[in-house]
This record gives structure tokens, C-alpha cells and sequence, in this order.
């Protein structure tokens, strides 16, 4: 290819990377254009070479290349480096004599001069082509190949960084940074100094090393504090615990004669990262993340995992007992730990055995001898005397601040933030950590000016914090701030060092931005370090000695340094603020300043208004492109003159000596004095990189196609003015202001809090600004496009930082702030504010101090309409239908609505404050709220109050959150004397309708009161209504803080709802009074869910309606007594309980049941007490208005009682009967709680009383007492039963002669007891209630139906907000309920399953209302019958019971299906029998088919009832036959020992039903043949089926049971006769007593009466009827068999 060179005036070429050449800066130089196919990217520079990186990832090189093998013919001819042909080069570098290239995959590439390993390869002097290099890490295993983002060449020395951000070095000398003795270095090594830390950016200079690093945030928490140094294992610092501070020492020093370096313990595992980047000094740009879009952000998080090779900081924690570090010789190290240095020899023999890790300088300034020559030759004398300084790993938080405060001694503490010692006992303050979190960031406290310490903080916290150690000779006393340790000086020392006390405000702000922007936005927080030769001073640590080790260059922490650039003896760094700060050799002017040379940073001298944005330097002089001006940037040139002679020299001399090179420099001619703006910049158009090396410049230019290029440095270049604007703002105004004395007496604590607020807003936006102007500057160094534009994909984070500040702004302006800050800044400013005015950019005639402030405050709110215009601007250099285009109108727009909308927030905070300024006074002093604007108010008389008094003046003030209302009278002289605030969330306005009054009114309603306003006229009264609706919608949605005024043009109709959510505390004398509401409200009163809290701890939660707590809801009312809570849970109706629920008393009752009014009513269950307090009772029953009062059960469970009867006001009165657990019975009548009356009492042995009673089982008046063998006494008794009763009477022996000895006369029990009918009324009429109806069956039938309907939807929905409390099954069964069957219609069989289907399903589910009646009177029942009351004498009444439940229920049923027919009635049969065999089967009982079906409750709800009632039930009927039972069972067991032979021989079964072989016969193939001596083989099957009794429930399925046996019977004969075969009842019985005796059923006595009590009726003269009289039969004759 052809490549020519033209002069920069020519337009050849293409459009972007054109690439310009020159030396020197006299006028008489003219850039040389070189031509390339495609545009540069970036250039490298070395002595005499140069390399180029175009488009497409090409590399070429021009300029002298003595390691080529053929010498090039034009050596200025750019040749394309084949080597690299096929692969993608991202980077590129270039060092004195050798070059390298980085590819897109992270490999790098090196050739050249390789004389001191450079290049990195082993065994080469010169290395002819690029070579690929590896850097292999070692710690990982196997060693893993670490990909690189960019390179950095030395003179002989090469610096690699890492895609995991960490430093590789290789090449020879002190500039590696490597703890190396062999010289050179092949093969590429970690810096392990800085291996744990982001570094963002590398630079070489000849023998130097520069690095920009990212400051630890509080992101790196977890890194272990270095307590020992690292070189020679003592104690870095020491501490001691004195009073209320700590003492750290850090008298330390170390042997080792070389400064090393602050954190060196600081290792860590870097974060890896997948993808790899462009260039690490620049932020990531999306068009340029080469592999994955996980590419390492310039700002990516520290991974905190510590690999293996950092344990060594975490061995020395805990001091183990060779805390050594891996690379270092154990021996060695032990030993000097044991003995604390007895002689010089140890010493000697110490630095000899660092043989791998000595650190002793290869220039021989410090020899080893030097030390110990040094050494106090007393032995036992302490290595503190040693004058070589030790680095002191503590890190350099608080240089600074020290330096600010002049104290002698610099104390390098570093405690990382929020991780204790673990040594150390560190007690962390509790939301003090938040606080400081929130104002301040960690970063802000490196090395902060005193002001940024936050003092109050650690006053408040007072602890002690105790950490050990030991004292020695550095002494300050620190408190330990917690948790972000922030160093504080103690009081004392700060009032000893004469400075005032600092008041703390944070001035440096969070870690930049919103969490997941964070990483996109550069790092503005950032170190620099250094090491290597430092005879210039190059390594800027302010002395000439040079570092092993990477240093932090302290002063310049804090300076927001964003790029550093080395040249061959000097060294620059560019800061966001847009300033040059630079070091070094001065020889030629290359510093830009005149203070030759200069060991420490200093800014580069340029005029006012120089913003220098990129740098670049080269062996004798410094590139600067900055902001001029104008758009266009501009470039100054600082250093040495070159002349054109020079150039043959340089071929003739190629290895001159710094000599020669002064004499070339006379020769040349001069150096400038500081930087030079270079005339021919202008045609260079703009400007995008420059570059320096050896003695050549160059400059990478654009033309502005469609004015693309032009907006794009427009908008960076007005971004760097306005971060350095604000940041003189900072610096100058508010810094000072903030430190003065007089602050917060002139300002009070409200509006001090404010300000503080502001200035760390301020500080957010300003540091938010300086990250985007560093990204806008790097994308025009790099990519120059749309899409990386952070503005862009991140408007919100720039939109949100904007409404912050304008709203603390705005709170500050309305508190007066700006008028309260004039006399400070008067006192500090003077009379003459120039510098206000000009910062400010003022532009009135001499304005006043507040207007000043508040022009300065409000200057960040000018920029957005800046960044409006730039966006619109570049979004015109794209097609109108482009998506670029669509973005940047799109954020465009936003940035101009939001310049709007805080115009018209500071507009209304305006307003407000003039409001407060013309109405002084102390009703609006307590009403002046920072956030509170005023809308509007009737001071001009436009709005007064309805039926006011005639002298009384009424005020209406309109705010963003409050209408208030001020009242006063008219002739007194403080008008206004009371005032009303009413909350505008609360607030209801509408207009009342002007027909039927003629006045202009409205009705405003608040939860407490209801006024109506007249205004004065129709206007007056729609911009009212207006306004208050338009406030109250705001005030809602809660953008209350921020209202837009309310004459903003775009005014709407819209009502706020009516229905709304909101807080309000309660202030009127009631039921309310200062009790808090929230929740949902309608028209003034509460209204849907909520929770209501009164100041005396009563809580109420749950739903209110019209004001009034009504549906379900939780109460809670402590009980001061007993210091617990009461608590009722169920349902309310008009602020009352009603209806069911559950109210648990402090005192440990319990009650279940119904409330009415708030009291007890209805059916309830109480539970006094647990089972093992004084007196635990439960009782079930009716109450009536909180008393006990009908029937009810009560179990006294201390005295083993229970009484069922009537009660009257918690008494026993009426008739009742009583159990006890000692057998004894009573029933009769109750007077006032006691037994009085007629009554009868029987006890456990059957012994009888029947007569007048006086008190509980005390006999008194007339009466029989029988005993259990007939005997009877009759006559007058007095005395307590069982403990000797006194008898006047006459003693009957009634049996004396009579044969018959049982004809005992039974006592007639049950005719002093309440009748069945009576009982559980109240569970009855409830669920009668539920269904509509006044009275049992007095109700609308579809109404009924219309009330289960709503049961069960509520219910749901009140379950499925808790769905843990309803099974699948369970809503499966809901569902089928929901629809309501077919009720009217004459009932068929079909019709009639259906019902009875329901009926299972309806009582199955409590939401019903019948299931909940069964569930009720499952618990009464059992209640009732359980325990206690499980006494055979019970029984009748028990079967009574159930029978009165089943007609009760069948009621109920018929009222809901009409047309079903009453007991007995029948119910046509279908003419075909088929469906109901199997249905029958199935379910229902089967009786024998007739054509009809006969209705009877038990057929329909026994089968609903009985399984649940069974168990109380049926041990009752076992303990009433239980002698009888006996009698059977012990017959049974003695007949069951008998072989089936005997037995069916014994009970008399004919021959021909024994289905046993007899000997002589064959028996038929099949059968079992059952030999004489065998049992339990006959009639197997029907004793089987006839054990199934017990496990069934209800009578008819009993039947069942007895009719399959007798059909298994039958058919086992009939296989035996082979025959048809009808029974007689003489053939039968003795079959079926076999086979009832073989099936063993031990209660079969209470069976048999269990079906008889509760036989179907109809049943009882059927084939049904007949089997079980069988069945009892055999039972009976068991009994009595005569067993012989």
C-alpha cells in the first residue's frame, strides 16, 4: 500500500483518526499528515519508532526499527506489522526501543529490543516481529493463562494490566516493582503490592512506574487489617486503652532501609472478569466490549474472595508462629521473632538470608552495611532507633487531616471500615453507622479536611472502645467512630492544636450514584502510585529515593485524578477537575511550571479557563489538549524546542548519553517557560487524542460530518465547565460557609439541618456531574458515538439527582434559609461579593447577599436546559426516523420537562416564603413546615365561613398538605387567636349546588367536621374548588412534596376519589378522642379495611362502614390490672361485637360464641381458666345480654361436677340434673345456684332418694330413700348425703316374702330434667336467624336460600385471604354448595337423592349455615356427654337428645325444600327398580322394595349425624348394659372353647345345615373337609360379615349387616343341600346363635339397644324388623343358656 505524507492544510483522506505529526512548538512548525487506508485508533511513541493501531485492529510502524532484520528503505513509512495479520489488536504500546500489542482475546504481544527481557521472552537480545508472550498464574491450579486489558512500555521494562485489574511487570530494575534480586526478569510476574486492589490505568516512563488506582470503598470491607510489618514482623502500631479514647501508636521502624509502601498487607483476590476491555484507563463503551457484555467495568466491584495466597495478612492476625509470608524464608523470620535483635551479627545474618526478597537498592545508595553501621552497638537495644523509616501498612486515611492540623508526627491508621480487629473488642454504635452511611462516603474520609470529619457522631456515641496493645512513643488519642472508623481527634487535642471546632457536613458524597449505575460511571475516587528510580523526584513522594515497592503518592488523594502519563523522567496526572498536576525533571520546561525540579505534584501553570481534558508526554516535553473558548480544543505544548538539524544527529548518536543531549538541547534552541498554546492547532479541526514520545508529537483529529463531531465536544466540554463550576462553588462558598462559628446560632437547628441536607445533595450532583463529564471525555478520546452516552441510558439516575436537590433546595428557600445565611456570608464574604457574583453569575445591579446565595444554589437547574439543547443538537445529525435520533429527543424532552417542572417548584417555594414573610407571627411560625407550600388563601375576603359569628374574622389557607383554618375576632389586636389545621388526605370538597340557596357555596367535609364555605363569586368559588380538589389529588398520590402550582396551565378537571387510603388522628371528645386511623376512608368517614389505635393501647383491625367498625375485625384492649391484653376476634356491626367470635380476657377466659351490642348473647362457650389454675370450668350454653340465662352445661372440672340445666343471670335455676365423677346423680329443680326443691338422687350402688332438697346434696323435708335391694325408708331427712343423714321415718323390707327377688321398683328417671325440645334453643334460633327468619319457620324460603348463598362467597373470600386454612377437598365442596339446587317442585326419587347429597355436603363445610348447626350441636353434645357426663344414667335422655336434633333439623330441612313431604310421608318409587338397587347399595339403607320411599328425618340425617355423636353416645349405652354385657361375654368365651362339631351339636343345629364331612361320606370336590376336632371353619364367611356391626354407625346400616349375614348363611346351605331351600324360624335360630356366639362381638348387648332406640320407625315390621328381632333374641338366650 502507498502511504504519502501531505501537509495538514490538504483535505485527503477519510472523515475520522486523521492522524497529524510534528516536534517541537515554534511557529514555524506545520503538522504532517499521514496517510492511512483507515483511521487511526491510537498511536504509541518511543525514542525513535512509533507504532499506529487503525480501525479493523491493524498495526503499523514507522520510524527507526534496528531489530528488523531488513532495514526499511523509508523509515517515516508507515509498514503493516504481518505478524499480527488474523488477529484483532484492541491496544497498543510502545517503551524507548520496543513496542507491544494487546489482542482482542487479552494475549499479548512484544517485539524489539529485548536486551534487558523487556519483551519478555528468555534468550534473545532483539526480537525481530511480535511474539506472543503468556502470563501464567501460578497460584491457580493448573496455572491458568490471565488475559490483559493494556500494556505500558518502559525503557526497559514492560507493565501489563490484567482483565482482573491487577499489575504484571517484566524487563530489569527497581521500576518492576517485583520483590526481585536477578535482574533481568523473563518471564511476567504479579505486582503483589497492589494484587487485591482495581487498578484502572499503568504509565512508564524510562525507569518508572506509575499506576491509577481505585480507592478502597466500603465495598472492601473485608480486607484483614496488617498489624505486623511485613519485612520484619514487629508490631506495626500498638494501642491502649486510656478512659474514653484510644492510644495508637505507630512507632515502628524497620530494617530494611527502603520505604515501602502504606497497605501492603492489603492483598485480595481481584475480581474476575469474563470479558475483556479496550483499554482499563476509559470507561467501558458498549461498542467496544469485545467478547461478552459482562466486560470489566472501569468501576467494577473488588471481588472480596481471598484466594489462597493472601492468607499470609490473615496468618499475622493471629500471630501464628510463623506468620511469615509465603515467599519470604521461614528460618529466617523465626528467628528474628524470637529475639528481638541482640547484636549487629543477627542483623547481618538477617539481610543475608533475604537473599530472594532483599530490598536493599541494586544502586548501592543504602548498602547493607550502611544498616548496620546504623545499628546502636548496645546489645538489647530496640530497632526503634534506626533511622531508615518502615512502611507502616496502616494505610493513609488521615494524612492529611493531620497535615491540615499541623501535628508534628504523621500517624497512618488504617481500620477497614465496618471490620473489627479480631483482636480488638470494638463495641459498633447502632444507627449512628447508618447515618454516617447515608451523609458521608467512606472514600470522603481518606484524607479529607477536617471539616468532613463528622464530630457530633462520635459524641453521641460515647463508647469505649477497648483494644490492646502496647504504649509507645507516637501517642494521639482517636476515637473510634463506629463502624465506619472514621478517625476523630479527641476534643482536647483538637482545642491544644488552636484550630475551632469543626462542625461536620459532609462535602464529599456516597459512592457516586444509584447502585446498578454505579458500575457504569467512572470512579472519580482514586489514588495514584508509584516506584522505581527517582533521581528527578518522578515518583512525587517528595524525596529522590527510589521505591521497590508501589508507593501512594499522598498528596494526591483526593484530587479525583482520572489519567496518569509518564515521560522518560517525568510524570503527569490529569484530574477531573480538568487541572494538570505534574513531577519530575524540569530540565526542559516539561513540567509546565518553574519550580525545577519538583519532587512532589504541582498543578501545571495555565490561564484561567484552561480546561486540559488529555495528556501525554515524551522524553523532554508534555502534550496538553484542552477546552478553549470555543468548542474547537485546543493544544499546549510544554518542554524542549526541536530543530529540523537535530534530526541527523539523532541517526549519527542513536546511544547518546544525557551529555550530549544537553548540548543537543543548546543546540536546538531553548524550552518554554511554561505551556505554549501551538498555533496550527486550529486547523487541525477537532481534536480527539494526542500523544508524545522521544521527541515527536502527534494528534489524532475528526472532521465534523453533519456536525456530529462538534455537538459531541460541545456537550463534554460544557460538562468539564460546569463540574469545575461547581466544584469552585464547593470549594469556595460552601466549605467556607459550613465552617463557620457563627452558622448555627444565625441559622437554628431546623434550618442547619436543612442546609446540611442541601450541601450533601449539592455534593451528590456535583460528584455525579464529574462522573459524567470523565465518561463524556473518555468516549471522546475513544469512541465518539451515541450509543455509550451514560445521559442517555441513565437519564433517571440524572433526573432523580436533580429533584432531590431542588426539593431540599426549595424546603430551604421556604424555611428562610438564604435570608438567614446573609449575615454569616457578610461576615465572610465582606461587603464586596465578587466572587459571589461572579460564581453565581448574577446579573443584576447590585444585588442583595440572600439573592446572591439563592442565584448560586439554583445554578444547577440552569444546565438542564443546556443538556436540552446539546441533546437536540445532536440529535439533529441523525435521521429523523432513527433510533438514535428517537433516544436523544426522547431525553431531551425529559430534561426540558424536568427544567420546567423545578422552575415551577421554585416558583411555588417563592410564593410560600413571601406568604411567611408577610404574615409573621406565632400561628404561622408553628404552621411554617420545610416541605409545606402555600397554594392559595383568603386574606382578600374571598372566602368566608357560613353562619359566622359577626365580629369573628375566619382566614382559609390552602397548602400542599393542610387547608387551615385561623379564626380570630375583629376589633382585638392579634387577630387570628386559634387556628385549625385540617390534613388534605382526609379532606372532602364539593360544591353545593347554587339553584336552591343563590349562594356560592361548598361543603367541606372532615372526618371530625362538616363547614361549608361561601365564596365571593362563581370564579372564586370554581378556582377554590379547583385548587383543593387539585391539592387534595396531589396530596394523595403523593406528590405533595413536590406540587406543581396550581396555575399551571394544564389545570385538570379530574375529582380525587372519594374513596381513598390515608392516616388521620382524631382530636373531637368521644368514643375517638385522639385515637389514629388508617385506612380506607369514603366521604369523611372510615370505611372498608383498616386499623384503628387509641393512646390507652386499644387496637382495633379489621373493616369499618360509615364510620363505625362493622364485618370481621380484631380487637385488642390491654387490662391495666393484670398488665395483658384482652382480645376478640369475630364479627361487629355498628362499632358493636355482633354475631360470632372468639374474646380471650386477660384473666385467661375464653369465650366462643355470639355477641350482640358488645355483650354476650346467644350461644357461647366460656373456658375459665387452664386445666391446672385455681378453678378451671367450662360453660357451654345460652346467654342472654352477658349472663347466663336457658339451658346451658357447665363443667366444674376441680369438683368433678356437671350440671345441665336452666340458668338465670349466671344462676342455676329451674330443673337440672347433676353427674359427678363419683357415680352420683341428681335431677330436679334449682333455686338461686343450689339443689332446693323437689329432686331425686341416685347413687353409683343404685341406693335412691327421692324427696325435698335444701343445698347441694344436703337432704331436707320429706322423701323415700330405697336401697339397692328394694329396701325403702320413707319419713322426714336432714343432713348433706354421704356424710350422715338424720331420719324420722318408717323402714319398709318390701321382698321379705316374695319369691320373685328382682322385681326391684326401678326409680321413673327424666321427669325432673329439661326436656329435649328445650335444649340448645339458641343454637337453633341462630342458625334459623342466619337464614332470615324471625322465628323457626316463619321466613321467606328464596330468602333463606339468598342468605346461604352470601355465607358461603364471604366465608370464602375471607378464607382464601388465608388459604393455609382450606384443604382442596374442602373449596371442592364450597364450589358445589355455590349453586343452589332445585327447591320448589314436587319431590321425586330422583329429587330426593339429590337433597340428601346436599344435605351431606352442606353439613359438611361449617360455612354453611347447617353445617355450622351440626358442628355446634356435635360440640354441645359432646360437651354434654364426655367426662363427667358419661354416666349410664344419662342415657334416655342422651337418645331423647339426638332425637329432638334430628326433628329440629328436619324442620329446617323442609323449610328449605317445601315440598318434601313430613315424617312418614312417601315418596313415589320410579316404575323401574333399577337405579335405586344401586344407589341403594351404595348409600342409602336398603329396605325391602316396595313401589315408594318413606320420608323419615333419621333415613335423611342420621347418616350426617350419628358417626359424629357416636362415641359419647355408645360408651354410654356400654356402661348402661354393661352387667348384662358381661353376663354375655363370659358365656361367649366359654362356649368359643368348644370344636365347631360340639358346638353346633350343643345349640341343637340340625345335621344336614353341618357343612362338615361325616366319615363315611366323600366329600364333593372344593370342599374344605372339616374334621370333628376343628374351629371357627363353619359358617367362616357370615361370622365375618357379621363382625362388621362395630365398625358401622347408624341403625340402618346395622340392618344392613344382620340381612348380609343371614344371606351368607343361606347360601352356604344351600351349596351344602344343593338345593332352593326357605328357612323355618326353628331351623334358623340356632344357625344364626352359632354364628352370633363365633363372631365374638363384645358390646353386643349395647348394639342391639342402640338400633332399637333409633330404628327407623317404618322399618320396624319389615324383613328388617324381623332379622333383628333375631339377632336380639340370640343375644338374650345367650344370656341365659344353661351351659351344662
Amino acid at each position: 500500500m502507498e502511504t504519502q505524507r501531505k501537509s495538514s492544510g490538504d483535505d485527503g483522506g477519510g472523515e475520522r483518526g486523521l492522524l497529524h505529526t510534528w516536534r517541537g512548538y515554534s511557529y514555524s512548525v506545520t503538522p504532517e499528515r499521514l496517510l492511512l487506508p483507515r483511521p487511526v485508533l491510537q498511536v504509541a511513541l518511543g525514542t525513535r519508532h512509533g507504532v499506529l493501531l487503525v480501525e479493523g485492529g491493524q498495526v503499523y510502524s514507522f520510524g527507526e526499527s534496528p531489530w528488523k532484520q531488513s532495514q526499511v528503505p523509508e523509515p517515516e513509512k508507515p509498514t503493516l506489522e504481518s505478524a499480527l495479520s488474523g488477529q484483532r489488536v484492541v491496544t497498543i504500546a510502545a517503551g524507548s526501543f520496543h513496542s507491544g500489542a494487546v489482542t482482542e482475546d487479552g494475549g499479548v504481544h512484544m517485539w524489539g529490543d529485548n536486551s534487558s527481557g523487556q519483551c519478555g521472552l528468555s534468550g534473545l537480545t532483539t526480537v525481530p516481529n511480535p511474539t506472543p508472550v503468556a502470563l501464567m498464574d501460578s497460584d491457580t491450579s493448573p496455572p491458568q493463562t490471565v488475559p490483559v486489558l493494556e500494556l505500558a512500555c518502559g525503557e526497559q521494562h514492560t507493565l501489563a494490566l490484567a482483565a482482573q485489574r491487577e499489575v504484571w511487570s517484566w524487563g530489569s530494575g527497581s521500576q518492576l516493582g517485583l520483590n526481585a534480586t536477578v535482574f533481568p526478569v523473563w518471564k511476567p510476574q504479579k505486582v503483589e503490592h497492589l494484587a487485591g486492589r482495581y487498578v484502572i490505568q499503568v504509565a512508564c516512563g524510562a525507569l518508572h512506574s506509575l499506576a491509577l488506582v481505585r480507592c478502597l470503598g466500603p465495598q472492601d470491607v473485608q480486607r484483614p487489617p496488617v498489624d505486623k510489618c511485613r519485612q520484619c514482623n514487629q508490631l506495626l502500631y500498638t494501642m491502649t486503652d486510656k478512659e474514653d479514647h484510644v492510644i495508637i501508636s505507630d512507632g515502628h521502624y524497620c530494617p530494611l532501609g527502603v520505604e515501602l509502601t502504606e497497605d501492603e498487607g492489603l492483598l485480595e483476590a481481584p475480581a474476575p472478569t469474563q470479558g475483556l476491555k479496550t483499554s482499563p484507563s476509559e470507561p467501558v463503551l458498549p461498542s467496544q466490549t469485545s467478547s461478552s457484555k459482562s466486560s470489566a467495568p472501569a468501576d467494577g466491584a473488588d471481588s472480596s474472595s481471598d484466594s489462597a495466597h493472601h492468607q499470609d495478612s490473615e496468618k499475622e492476625k493471629s500471630a501464628t508462629t510463623n506468620g511469615a509470608l509465603p515467599g519470604y524464608d521461614h528460618s529466617a523470620l523465626s528467628k528474628v521473632k524470637s529475639s528481638p535483635y541482640p547484636d549487629e551479627q543477627a542483623v547481618k545474618d538477617y539481610l543475608k538470608k533475604l537473599s530472594d526478597n532483599t530490598q536493599v537498592e541494586q544502586t548501592g545508595k543504602v548498602t547493607a552495611g550502611g544498616l548496620h553501621t546504623l545499628l546502636p552497638s548496645a546489645p538489647g537495644g530496640t530497632l526503634n532507633s534506626l533511622v531508615a523509616s518502615c512502611a507502616s501498612a496502616v494505610g493513609e486515611r488521615v494524612a492529611s487531616t493531620y497535615e491540615a492540623l499541623s501535628l508534628k508526627k504523621m500517624m497512618n491508621l488504617y481500620l477497614p471500615s465496618g471490620v473489627a480487629r479480631p483482636s480488638a473488642s470494638v463495641i459498633v454504635g447502632d444507627n449512628t453507622a447508618e447515618r454516617v452511611r447515608q451523609e458521608d462516603s467512606v472514600q470522603a474520609k481518606k484524607s479529607s479536611s477536617t471539616g468532613d470529619i463528622r464530630e457530633e457522631e462520635a459524641e453521641g456515641l460515647r463508647r469505649r472502645l477497648s483494644l490492646p496493645g502496647l504504649l509507645s512513643q507516637g501517642r494521639y488519642a482517636v476515637h473510634l467512630l463506629s463502624s465506619s472508623y472514621a478517625l476523630l481527634l479527641s476534643p482536647r487535642l483538637l482545642r491544644k492544636a488552636g484550630r475551632p471546632r469543626v462542625r461536620a457536613v459532609a462535602l464529599t458524597p456516597l459512592g457516586g450514584v444509584v447502585p446498578e449505575a454505579q458500575e457504569v460511571f467512572p470512579t472519580l475516587q482514586t489514588e495514584v502510585w508509584s516506584w522505581g528510580n527517582c533521581d528527578h523526584g518522578q515518583l512525587g513522594h517528595g524525596d529522590t529515593l527510589a521505591r521497590l515497592q508501589p508507593q501512594c503518592i499522598k498528596s494526591l488523594n483526593n484530587k479525583e485524578v482520572v489519567r496518569v502519563a509518564a515521560g522518560a523522567h517525568h510524570s503527569l496526572a490529569l484530574t477531573a477537575q480538568s487541572q494538570v498536576f505534574s513531577w519530575g525533571s524540569n530540565s526542559c520546561g516539561q513540567l509546565g511550571h518553574m519550580d525545577s525540579p519538583s519532587t512532589v505534584p504541582r498543578l501545571a501553570k495555565l490561564s484561567e479557563g484552561i480546561r486540559v481534558w488529555d495528556v501525554s508526554a515524551g522524553e523532554k516535553h508534555t502534550l496538553l489538549l484542552a477546552d478553549g473558548d470555543c468548542i474547537q480544543p485546543i493544544i499546549y505544548y510544554s518542554g524542549q524546542q526541536v530543530k529540523e538539524a537535530a534530526e541527523e544527529s539523532h541517526t549519527r548518536e542513536a546511544g547518546q548519553q544525557e551529555g550530549g543531549e544537553e548540548e543537543e538541547q543548546r543546540v536546538g534552541g531553548g524550552y518554554t517557560q511554561q505551556p505554549v498554546l501551538l498555533p496550527f492547532c486550529m486547523n487541525l479541526r477537532y481534536v480527539s487524542n494526542v500523544f508524545a514520545g522521544g521527541q515527536r508529537c502527534v494528534a489524532l483529529s475528526d472532521r465534523n460530518v453533519m456536525g456530529f463531531i462538534a455537538s459531541l465536544h460541545e456537550l463534554a466540554s460544557a460538562e468539564r465547565k460546569y463540574y469545575c463550576k461547581l466544584c469552585n462553588v464547593k470549594a469556595q462558598i460552601i466549605r467556607p460557609l459550613l465552617e463557620l462559628e457563627s452558622l448555627s446560632s444565625a441559622l437554628g437547628q431546623v434550618v442547619l439541618g436543612l442546609l446540611q441536607t442541601l450541601v450533601g445533595r449539592f455534593s451528590l450532583l456535583c460528584h455525579l456531574t464529574g462522573q459524567h463529564a470523565a465518561s463524556l471525555t473518555a468516549n471522546l478520546r475513544r469512541g465518539r458515538d451515541v450509543k455509550s452516552l451514560l445521559i442517555l441510558d441513565h437519564t433517571g439516575v440524572f433526573i432523580d439527582a436533580y429533584h432531590e436537590y431542588c426539593s431540599v433546595l426549595g424546603h430551604f428557600q421556604v424555611m428562610g434559609g438564604f435570608q438567614s445565611l446573609t449575615k454569616p456570608s457578610l461576615d465572610f464574604f465582606g461587603k464586596s461579593p465578587e466572587l459571589l457574583q461572579k460564581l453565581s453569575e448574577c446579573s443584576e445591579e447590585n444585588p442583595s447577599m440572600s439573592d446572591l446565595l439563592m442565584a448560586l444554589f439554583y445554578l444547577p437547574t440552569r444546565h438542564l436546559h443546556e443538556y436540552g439543547r446539546l441533546l437536540l443538537k445532536l440529535a439533529t445529525c441523525f435521521e429523523v426516523c432513527s433510533d438514535d435520533y428517537q433516544k436523544l429527543q426522547d431525553s431531551c424532552s425529559k430534561f426540558e420537562a424536568l427544567a420546567l417542572q423545578l422552575k415551577r417548584k421554585r416558583k411555588d417555594a417563592d410564593y410560600t416564603f413571601h406568604f411567611w414573610k408577610s404574615f409573621p407571627g406565632k400561628m404561622t411560625d408553628s404552621l411554617r413546615k420545610p416541605h409545606r407550600r402555600l397554594i392559595c388563601e383568603s386574606s382578600n375576603k374571598a372566602l368566608t365561613l357560613q353562619n359566622a359569628g359577626r365580629f369573628s374574622v375566619n382566614w382559609f389557607i390552602l397548602f400542599n398538605d393542610a387547608l387551615v383554618h385561623a379564626q380570630g375576632v375583629a376589633p382585638c389586636k392579634n387577630l387570628f387567636s386559634t387556628h385549625h389545621v385540617f390534613p388534605l388526605a382526609t379532606l372532602w370538597v364539593e360544591p353545593i349546588p347554587e339553584e336552591n340557596t343563590g349562594t356560592h357555596g361548598l361543603k367541606v367535609i372532615t372526618p371530625e367536621e362538616t363547614f361549608t364555605l361561601l365564596a365571593c363569586s362563581p370564579m372564586e368559588k370554581a378556582k377554590w374548588l379547583r385548587s383543593i380538589n387539585q391539592a387534595v389529588d396531589q396530596a394523595l398520590s403523593g406528590a405533595g412534596q413536590d406540587t406543581a402550582s396550581i396555575s399551571s396551565g394544564s389545570s385538570q378537571k379530574l375529582e380525587p376519589p372519594i374513596s381513598r387510603t390515608a392516616s388521620y388522628t382524631f382530636y373531637k371528645d368521644g368514643r375517638l378522642k385522639e385515637a389514629t386511623y388508617d385506612g380506607r376512608w369514603l366521604n369523611g368517614k372510615p370505611n372498608g379495611r383498616g386499623v384503628l389505635k387509641w393512646p390507652d393501647g386499644r387496637i382495633y383491625t379489621g373493616t369499618f362502614k360509615n364510620g363505625l367498625e362493622d364485618g370481621f375485625g380484631e380487637y385488642i384492649a390491654p387490662n391495666k390490672t393484670l398488665n395483658k391484653n384482652d382480645h376478640y376476634q369475630g364479627y361487629w356491626r355498628d362499632g358493636k361485637m355482633h354475631g360470632l367470635g372468639t374474646y380471650r380476657y386477660a384473666s385467661g377466659e375464653v369465650y366462643d360464641g355470639s355477641f350482640q351490642d358488645s355483650m354476650r348473647h346467644g350461644h357461647g362457650m366460656l373456658r375459665s381458666g387452664k386445666l391446672n389454675t385455681s378453678s378451671p370450668s367450662v360453660f357451654i350454653g345460652q346467654w342472654l345480654q352477658d349472663k347466663k340465662t336457658g339451658y346451658g352445661v357447665f363443667d366444674d372440672i376441680t369438683k368433678g361436677e356437671k350440671y345441665m340445666g336452666m340458668w338465670q343471670d349466671h344462676l342455676r335455676q329451674g330443673t337440672g340434673v347433676v353427674v359427678t365423677q363419683f357415680g352420683l346423680y341428681y335431677e330436679g329443680a334449682f333455686k338461686d345456684n343450689k339443689m332446693m326443691g323437689t329432686g331425686i338422687l341416685l347413687s353409683e350402688d343404685d341406693t335412691t332418694y327421692e324427696g325435698e332438697f335444701s343445698d347441694d346434696w344436703t337432704l331436707s323435708g320429706k322423701g323415700v330413700l330405697t336401697m339397692a335391694n328394694g329396701d325403702y325408708l320413707e319419713g322426714s331427712f336432714n343432713g348433706e348425703w354421704g356424710s350422715g343423714l338424720k331420719v324420722t321415718g318408717s323402714y319398709f323390707k318390701p321382698h321379705l316374702f316374695d319369691s320373685d327377688k328382682d322385681k326391684t321398683r326401678p326409680v321413673k328417671l327424666g321427669r325432673l330434667c329439661v326436656c329435649p325440645e328445650d335444649k340448645w334453643q339458641a343454637v337453633f334460633d341462630e342458625c334459623w336467624t342466619q337464614l332470615g327468619c324471625e322465628a323457626p319457620g316463619q321466613g321467606e324460603n328464596w330468602r333463606a336460600w339468598e342468605n346461604i348463598a352470601v355465607a358461603l362467597t364471604t366465608s370464602r373470600r375471607h378464607i382464601e385471604d388465608s388459604p393455609e386454612m382450606l384443604s382442596r377437598s374442602h373449596s371442592k365442596t364450597l364450589e358445589s354448595l355455590e349453586v343452589i339446587p332445585q327447591h320448589v317442585g314436587p319431590i321425586n326419587m330422583e329429587r330426593y337423592h339429590t337433597i340428601r347429597l346436599y344435605l351431606i355436603k352442606a353439613c359438611d363445610t361449617p360455612l354453611h349455615p347447617l353445617g355450622r348447626l351440626v358442628e355446634t350441636l356435635v360440640a354441645v353434645y359432646r360437651m354434654t356427654y364426655v367426662g363427667v357426663g358419661a354416666n349410664r344414667r344419662l342415657l334416655p335422655q342422651a337418645v331423647k337428645e339426638i332425637k329432638s336434633y334430628l326433628y329440629r333439623i328436619f324442620q329446617i330441612v323442609r323449610f328449605l325444600f317445601p315440598d318434601l313431604p313430613e315424617e312418614g310421608g312417601i315418596v313415589p318409587e320410579p316404575t323401574t327398580n333399577l337405579q335405586d338397587k344401586k344407589e341403594g347399595s351404595a348409600d342409602a339403607p336398603l329396605e325391602s322394595p316396595k313401589p315408594c320411599r318413606v320420608v323419615s328425618s333419621s333415613a335423611l340425617l342420621l347418616p350426617v349425624l350419628l358417626p359424629r355423636l357416636y362415641p359419647p353416645l355408645f360408651t354410654l349405652y356400654a356402661l348402661d348394659k354393661e352387667r348384662e354385657d358381661d353376663v354375655y361375654w363370659e358365656c361367649v368365651l366359654r362356649l368359643n372353647k368348644q370344636p365347631d362339631v360340639a358346638l353346633l351339636a350343643f345349640l341343637g343345629v340340625q345335621q344336614k345345615f353341618w357343612p362338615v364331612s361325616i366319615p363315611d361320606s366323600v366329600p364333593a370336590p372344593g370342599e374344605k373337609p372339616v374334621l370333628s376336632s376343628t374351629k371357627d371353619t363353619c359358617f367362616a364367611s357370615a361370622v365375618e360379615t357379621l363382625q362388621q356391626i362395630s365398625t358401622t354407625f347408624t341403625p340402618s346400616d346395622k340392618l344392613q349387616v344382620i340381612q348380609l349375614t343371614f344371606e351368607e348363611i343361606t347360601q352356604e346351605v344351600q351349596s351344602l343341600l344343593k338345593q332352593d331351600f326357605l328357612w323355618s324360624m326353628d331351623d334358623l335360630f340356632p344357625v344364626f346363635l352359632y354364628v352370633v356366639l363365633r363372631a365374638r362381638i363384645r358390646n353386643l348387648g349395647s348394639e342391639v339397644s342402640l338400633i332399637e332406640d333409633l330404628m327407623d320407625p317404618c322399618v320396624q315390621h319389615g324383613e328388617h324388623g324381623i332379622m333383628f328381632t333375631t339377632l336380639k333374641a340370640c343375644y338374650y338366650q345367650i344370656q341365659h343358656e344353661k351351659i351344662t
